[in-house]
């Protein structure tokens, strides 16, 4: 085969019928330096030499042409930077170092190693495209099969993502007449005869733990510490409710006025099971935790969670959003116990779904809940713990980690439970933050000098702008990207666009 050899820009000219015209060398002499001139100007004329073979060239003769690893490379021009994260899960922006798509799937993130635990926790001042960046990665993860609950929406901040997909988000509030019950048996009643006994104790011993978790921390909300003589009255009372103690093929139905009449007036067959001496020790001692349940039923609370539930979870729905906006107006510790309750109820429901598929739970403003106390604390922990076997997703979302940390003095147990949640958060969305908040996030994240800059600085530039931080993997500056669409469903900010620019 014979080889044709290459033509010049001259010659494919020639071919078509046209020429070039002839510009001899020394049109363009390039004389050398003379003595007293700079050194350093250049050779070539500042349209490179007019000869065959020659074009743009700034230096006399070509490059070095030089052969190396991607690892040598990196290290000769160390401002080429690349993207580490995998093209894999919900595209969330570009990585503005490298120029690259940013894409986040916790869930890889755990097989491929990059993190332990597929947990989220983010931070950021209000304003700064928080929800937003939630919001984006909830719905562009719905194309991967996942399915989301807002676990107490305090601000209404997802609805409008729900009315966008045609979905009724379930509000909880002052007029309205939507209830959950906190002791809601949810599908176990309707799974309950399909078990095998053993299945069935399994289920009904993490069922009474979960409830008894949820009353003592309810009654701990009222400023009383429980004991382990309440604990046990307790788990005992919803078993005689449930009508397990009676061999009844069917549990029945349990509200926390049911719970608080037993209390206030036991039958001889409870106190002595129970090894009281008499009614009245059982009274006096169970005195405390039956007021605090009685709280529940006639306070801000009474009606929204103490009665049966009068709704269905449809899970074929890809997101489901527990709505507290109406709620705000009954004060900060109402808001709390609707977060605890609700956080008590979805993760039974969650727990359940053997459907194998990843779920979102979203916690935001988990810190109310958390400061009731330390039985709250722990159960946000043990979801948190629990998410990589029970195949969940958890996103807590607060405005700085001093939320956390302000649920109890300094040096006690719910600080020190408080400080582990952020560690179990192995993915750490930082939006822009104060230069004193800087150091908090750099004190517990371990951020070098450079990220904690990017917090005070660069995220505070724009909206949406984060350090995307996969535990002690360098920092990432990610910018989120919304769609048009996606701009107006996230608008946080509409109600105060509303008549007129006014607030409503």
């Amino acid at each position: 085969m014979t080889r044709t050899p290459a033509r010049g820009a001259a010659q494919l000219l020639r071919d078509t019928g046209q020429t070039l015209p002839h510009i001899p060398p020394s049109a363009h002499p390039t004389p050398p330096p003379s003595r007293g001139e700079r050194i350093n100007r250049p050779w070539a004329p500042r349209r490179g030499r007019s000869r065959p073979g020659h074009g743009w060239s700034p230096v006399a003769a070509p490059m070095t042409v030089y052969q190396a690893t991607t690892s040598e490379i990196g290290g000769l021009f160390p401002l080429l930077a690349a993207n580490g994260i995998p093209a894999v899960g919900a595209r969330i922006g570009y990585d503005t170092l490298s120029g690259s798509a940013f894409y986040a799937h916790p869930v890889d993130w755990v097989l491929r190693g990059l993190t332990t635990n597929p947990n989220l926790v983010v931070f950021g001042e209000p304003g700064r495209g928080k929800s937003s960046t939630v919001v984006a990665f909830l719905l562009r993860m719905m194309l991967f099969g996942t399915k989301t609950l807002i676990s107490g929406d305090v601000k209404g901040e997802y609805s409008p993502l729900l009315r966008a997909l045609g979905i009724s988000p379930i509000a909880l509030g002052r007029g309205l007449s939507t209830r959950l019950n906190a002791l809601d048996l949810g599908p176990i009643a309707t799974r309950w005869d399909s078990w095998s006994a053993q299945r069935q104790r399994d289920e009904l011993d993490a069922l009474l733990a979960r409830w008894v978790k949820l009353l003592v921390a309810l009654a701990e909300a009222q400023g009383y510490a429980p004991t382990v003589t309440d604990e046990a009255v307790l788990a005992q009372v919803l078993r005689r409710l449930l009508g397990t103690t009676d061999g009844a093929s069917r549990l029945r139905p349990v509200t926390i006025p049911d719970v608080q009449r037993e209390l206030a007036d036991p039958d001889e067959q409870l106190w002595r099971e129970t090894r009281f001496a008499d009614r009245r020790q059982f009274l006096d001692t169970l005195r405390p935790i039956t007021d605090a349940l009685a709280n529940l039923i006639t306070g801000p609370l009474s009606g929204l969670f103490d009665e049966p539930t009068n709704f269905d979870l449809d899970w074929q729905a890809p997101i489901q959003s527990m709505d507290l906006s109406r709620l705000r107006g009954r004060g900060d510790q109402a808001v709390a116990v609707a977060l605890t309750c609700l956080g008590s109820w979805s993760s039974m429901i969650t727990d359940l779904q053997d459907d194998g598929e990843i779920r979102i739970v979203v916690r935001d403003e988990v810190w109310r809940q958390m400061r009731l106390g330390s039985k709250a604390v722990q159960a946000v922990d043990s979801d948190l713990r629990l998410s990589r076997a029970e195949q969940k997703i958890q996103i807590l979302v607060g405005h700085k980690p001093s939320d956390f940390l302000s649920v109890g003095s300094a040096g006690s147990q719910e600080v020190a439970i408080a400080k582990d949640l952020l560690a179990l958060c192995s993915t750490r969305i930082l939006f822009g933050q104060s230069t004193r908040v800087a150091d908090e996030l750099a004190g517990d994240f371990a951020l070098s000098t450079k990220e904690s800059e990017v917090t005070t600085g660069w995220c505070m530039e724009r909206t949406g702008r984060a350090l995307w931080k996969l535990e002690n993997s360098p920092g990432y500056k990610v910018q989120t990207v919304l769609s048009r669409v996606e701009q107006n469903a996230f608008d946080t900010n509409a109600h105060l666009r509303g008549n007129g620019g006014e607030t409503r």
